[in-house]
């Protein structure tokens, strides 16, 4: 295995010399850490829609970076033409997954210094995209780690922490959301016991989580899915610890398919459960869960993906959602960079906006 040490600093990050988005492609651990240099907006249209590029928070970065390197490639001094090509490059990439909030947010945030700055020469419009992306990229950083810093003071030394899909440092550019308090907690002399769902049916958990906690010195422990309850039974789980990829205003949660499971379980044993998850993952334009789009991915991943053959039968149907919501009223606290919400949700999330 390739040691947590020869991996780049950061997930995602931007090579000007080569006017290249690098990245980590998560579709090839924890048997091999291969670095990609995407320099086509083909490239990292694909490396968003493929997984080799994920988690919420990564996924913006990298789409930001990505916009801006399309917008070098434009070649006029005309601000009209130049607005109209970068929208469709805009458009381009915010196809390439349609849950997670931040892939639209950080893409908004660069059409916005588009459209503020028109009276500028093109060539400062886009020296402006260079630092709004950096901008993005630094802010991430900051926020995760402020969020490791908020969660580590919901969770004991000692404790055994569940966790679900992939919520660290693969997920963001650095730290992670849910798992930040873990890597901070270990930075700082704590020992914790970690549960790793595996997150069928990518395996998340399994590949990248465990990778990653293991890589950082903490006790990590790999679970089937359908094991949860049976370890929250025994007393094993002091918290549950999961990440977003949007949050409705009223609290609910859309995170990787399974988490409202974990947190149905968790009311059952009261066992707390916290999201955690910047404050860029809570769509205020969308009141509730049911206004989330949530993703249909292949059906190759359940019955073919993984296995060295086939492991269901030709044409069988199959329903393969990657994302589900957890209903507000299940989650005990959602832990932000700028400090830990608690219900009711509609009126915590709102004072943030004041």
């Amino acid at each position: 295995m390739t040691r947590y040490g020869a991996m780049p600093r950061d997930t995602v990050a931007l090579d000007e010399g080569t006017r290249a988005l690098v990245i980590i492609d998560q579709t090839r651990l924890p048997r091999e850490v291969s670095v990609l240099s995407l320099t086509t907006q083909e490239e990292i249209y694909r490396a968003i829609a493929t997984l080799q590029v994920r988690g919420a928070p990564a996924i913006g970065v990298a789409a930001a970076i990505g916009v801006y390197l399309a917008a070098l490639d434009i070649e006029t001094d005309d601000w009209t033409e130049f607005h109209s090509r970068f929208v469709s490059a805009r458009q381009y990439l915010a196809s390439s997954r349609p849950t997670a909030v931040n892939l639209f947010w950080a893409l908004d945030r660069m059409e916005g210094v588009v459209i503020r700055n028109k009276n500028l020469p093109v060539s400062g419009i886009k020296s402006l995209l260079r630092d709004e992306a950096a901008r993005i990229h630094d802010e991430d950083i900051r926020a995760c780690r402020a969020i490791g810093e908020h969660g580590l003071g919901l969770i004991r030394d000692g404790w055994g922490i569940l966790t679900h899909c992939n919520a660290g440092r693969l997920a963001t550019v650095r730290y992670g959301t849910a798992l930040a308090p873990l890597h901070l907690g270990r930075e700082r002399g704590y020992n914790f016991k970690v549960f790793a769902g595996e997150t069928r049916p990518l395996l998340q958990g399994a590949r990248l989580t465990a990778f990653e906690l293991m890589e950082d010195g903490i006790d990590t422990t790999v679970i089937c899915d359908n094991m949860a309850s049976r370890v929250m039974q025994k007393g094993w789980i002091q918290a549950v610890l999961v990440g977003c990829d949007r949050m409705a205003a009223n609290g609910d949660a859309c995170n990787k398919i399974g988490t409202s499971g974990l947190a149905i379980i968790a009311r059952h044993y009261g066992v707390p459960f916290y999201v955690c998850a910047p404050t860029s993952t809570i769509d205020m334009h969308v009141p509730g869960g049911d206004g989330i789009v949530i993703e249909e991915r292949g059906a190759g991943e359940i019955t073919e993906m993984w296995y060295g053959e086939r492991m269901a039968p030709e044409g069988v149907g199959v329903y393969n959602p990657a994302f589900d919501i957890t209903p507000a009223d299940l989650i005990t606290a959602v832990v932000t960079e700028r400090g830990v919400l608690k219900p009711p949700y509609a009126e915590s999330m709102e004072a943030l906006r004041r």
